[in-house]
């Protein structure tokens, strides 16, 4: 995206108190220069050479460039390569180096079967995932920055993507970027590839003996381990490590939760946002460990030759865990996880053994927590446009299945609860419910720290209007990248200006665990008797437990 500070206030209408810029780099006016004189003002936008952006590390030095005004740094080694015989183990440090590092280039996706990216698949339009190697070397960061060394403690946003627990990498879309963000907040934007899937959270505790008692959490410990460098070096980055916000969407709004609940990440996180994902507990401990024996006995081997496990390719590593999970479902029964059996393990070690945030216990963070869901997260008729016509009736047929007998009566109350609507916003809407959240945020209720809800309504104008306020798009909302990523928003003034009131409240949460000061309606906390909600939309309002009716028939 071409677009320096000059047009981007005047486009969005920005303020530069509201976000924290310094007054001295303000511009005196805010009017859209004419294309001749554009051309004139624009200055050189990238810098790179010898003695540019350099940071040191705990390990080392690293070379990054500048981008439009933010140092930037790409793959950042946070641990060690974790092949070979640091395979399903807890992350190690990576070894120093003496040279300066050229950090420059995202590091490589972790180990993962990659999205369909054919050109004739509209998804691969709309999403474009940004994948390029794949391997075991994959515990990098990024680092998005205003200032090196300049000691201005700004806040650290640390970004955990999505994709569940088996996919994803930290720059997959074009929504995920950190320079906006970290320019127009005065802030640090971190964003973080970890292990995943079989090869993170693969559990022979039950097998292995006490060297593989922590394989069951190897992904999440990952996470923690890049906490815990963003804390020993950030300050080099212009960052404050007392002010540590950690925040995904989806998998990551999930791995979010998870970090809130982990003693390890005590001291390392101050505040937390989740979107469209959400955890209360980790996979069942029993289920892990049996899984564990699956694995082993389909590559044929004993507990004593385990170790072979770490020499597999680890394609066929993936493989060789997925057939065991199939045998295991069909023999047992699955573990109701939409992760394909694996995921963070309750072990009562790094992951409470039951309800997370089950008091204000000094074992876990305790940190304020934001969270957010979409209005149509699995719009059906994002692909389909036939079905724009589809009658309540049908929809009732479509949902039997999951609903059984019934489906009548909560169509029906999803139907009087939100009058106007469509048949298929209705069955959106029913599908994308906010149980989950609402669940997370009652049990977060129970520490003593604030809970804030919001609920995202904007809806993209994209394929004649059908892909409604889905899963995802909100993202580029919060960090300010509406024009970066114009294939989920269209691009222009409309979403440009709900982005900046989003962004602000974000900023205001990280700076002070209150979203309140910005330009939205003022935002109570969240609590069980009201379901204090914000409705974010071209028009934001607070909302009483918006959808309380039609969603408690789903229970």
């Amino acid at each position: 995206m071409k677009m320096n500070r000059r047009n981007f206030v005047a486009k969005a209408g920005l303020s530069a108190a509201a976000v924290g810029i310094s007054p001295a780099l303000t511009l005196s006016s805010c009017s859209t220069p004419a294309k001749s004189e554009e051309l004139e003002e624009d200055g050189q936008a990238l810098f790179i050479g010898d003695d540019i952006a350099v940071a040191q590390t705990k390990y080392g030095k690293v070379k990054g460039y500048i981008m439009n005004g933010v140092f930037t740094f790409m793959g950042i080694p946070y641990a060690a390569n974790a092949s070979g015989k640091n395979r399903f183990m807890p992350p190690k440090e990576p070894e120093p180096w003496s040279e300066v590092r050229p950090a420059v280039y995202p590091g490589n996706s972790a180990p993962q079967d990659i999205y369909d990216r054919k050109p004739e698949n509209y998804y691969s339009f709309v999403d474009h995932w940004n994948y390029d190697e794949v391997s075991e070397d994959c515990l990098r960061l990024n680092v998005w920055t205003p200032g090196l060394e300049d000691r201005k403690n700004r806040p650290v946003l640390v970004w955990l993507h999505g994709g569940g627990f088996s996919k994803g990498n930290g720059l997959e879309q074009d929504g995920y970027h950190g320079e906006n963000f970290s320019k127009y907040g005065d802030a640090v934007f971190c964003s973080i590839n970890h292990r995943l899937g079989p090869i993170g959270f693969s559990d022979f505790s039950a097998v292995g003996g006490e060297e593989y008692k922590h394989s069951g959490n190897v992904g999440m410990l990952d996470v923690v381990a890049a906490l815990k460098w963003i804390n020993q070096n950030i300050e080099n980055f212009g960052g404050d490590p007392n002010n540590v916000t950690v925040m995904g969407q989806s998998g990551g709004g999930a791995k979010v939760c998870i970090v809130a609940a982990m003693p390890e990440a005590k001291g390392l996180v101050h505040k937390a946002v989740a979107l469209s994902g959400s955890d209360v507990k980790g996979v069942d401990k029993a289920y892990s460990q049996e899984l564990g024996r699956y694995i082993l006995k389909e590559a044929n081997l004993s507990p004593l030759q385990i170790d072979q496990l770490q020499e597999l390719p680890w394609k066929d590593y993936l493989d060789l865990a997925n057939r065991a999970v199939r045998k295991m479902e069909k023999e047992k029964g699955g573990s109701g996880m939409r992760r394909g059996g694996f995921g963070p393990v309750a072990d009562g070690l790094h992951l409470p053994a039951g309800q997370f945030y089950a008091d204000a216990s000094a074992a876990s963070p305790n940190v304020p927590m934001l969270l957010c869901t979409t209005f149509h997260e699995w719009a059906p008729g994002r692909t389909e446009p036939e079905l724009e016509d589809i009658t309540l009736s049908r929809v009732i047929d479509k949902l039997k299945s999951t609903y059984g007998d019934k489906t009548a009566e909560i169509v029906s109350a999803y139907d009087k609860n939100f009058p106007g609507r469509k048949p298929i916003e209705i069955w959106s809407l029913i599908v994308s419910n906010r149980q989950a959240v609402v669940k997370t945020a009652n049990a977060k209720l129970k520490q003593d720290a604030p809970v804030y809800m919001a609920w995202f309504g904007w809806s993209s104008p994209l394929f004649n209007l059908r892909m409604r306020s889905f899963h995802c798009l909100d993202i580029s909302f919060w960090f300010l990248n509406t024009d970066r990523m114009v294939t989920h928003t269209g691009g222009g003034a409309r979403p440009r200006k709900l982005a900046i009131k989003m962004a602000h409240a974000l900023l205001n949460f990280m700076h002070k665990g209150d979203p309140n000061g910005a330009d939205l309606p003022n935002w109570p906390q969240y609590t069980l008797e009201k379901g204090e909600t914000m409705v974010l939309n071209d028009e934001c309002k607070v909302e009483y437990d918006p959808d309380k009716e039609a969603r408690q028939k789903l229970s």
